[in-house]
């Protein structure tokens, strides 16, 4: 097994490895320091099953729960994200989000594997909330330090949102429901559990409030942390 880590270290790329076999426990360890370490790592050239990715989901943790997107026939915890070439509306998920952070506990970690991608584009691009964090300005780590962003489904999941967003027109199966109402603080700082590293954690699907805080002031503050989260010195970029 290779480790290859990106230039600035955010995401790593992960050789020699064979994942349509099961993994010894000191691969697993290795694997689990290597994202602890890069965040983000990859495995090129696998050409995995889905019971294979799901025997590696387990590596990483349980199965979280999947609202809203029906998936996978005779997999319960595995969604397919599909667009077909003719679809108008915007791809699923191009918007930047934290996936299910409107839940209690959202996930660890997501797992992905491209079947089928177009000649060109369909890049998925992720953001280092650690540095984003360490870029901010004391003034603003101390004032955030304690603030509580409100999470919540309703953008891309209730049945307003759905239709707005153009989710009848996609070929994917997504199910609204009123629930995508309901409401979820989370710290605007996290501190990861393993690696005690302090991250800004905000996305601007998910996230629509901050409590305590007149609407427009928290709208304002939202969007300038998200931008700052996502600015391109933060971003690896995977093709």
């Amino acid at each position: 097994m290779k480790i290859t880590p990106e230039a600035d270290g955010f995401g790593a790329c992960i050789s020699g490895l064979d994942l349509t076999r099961p993994l010894a426990e000191d691969t697993v360890n290795t694997l689990r320091q290597a994202w602890l370490d890069h965040q983000v790592i990859f495995f090129p050239d696998q050409n995995i099953s889905i019971q294979d990715l799901e025997r590696f989901s387990r590596y990483f943790g349980p199965f979280g729960e999947d609202p809203y997107v029906s998936p996978i026939s005779g997999h319960p915890n595995v969604l397919e994200i599909r667009r077909e070439a003719d679809e108008k509306a915007s791809p699923f998920g191009s918007s930047w989000h934290s996936d299910w952070s409107f839940q209690a506990a959202p996930p660890s970690a997501t797992i992905l594997h491209a079947r089928v991608i177009p000649p060109y584009g369909g890049d998925t691009l992720f953001a280092d909330g650690y540095r984003a964090f360490d870029a901010l300005p004391q003034k603003d780590k101390d004032a955030l330090s304690d603030c509580l962003a409100i999470h919540s489904a309703r953008r891309p999941y209730s049945p307003q949102g759905f239709i707005a967003g153009g989710g009848p027109e996609r070929s994917m199966n997504i199910q609204p429901d009123d629930d995508a109402y309901a409401t979820q603080p989370h710290p605007v700082i996290r501190t990861h559990p393993e690696t005690g590293r302090r991250a800004l954690w905000v996305n601007p699907v998910y996230a629509i409030s901050i409590t305590g805080m007149a609407t427009p002031r928290a709208e304002a503050l939202l969007q300038r942390l998200c931008d700052h989260a996502t600015s391109d010195r933060f971003v690896y970029r995977h093709r």
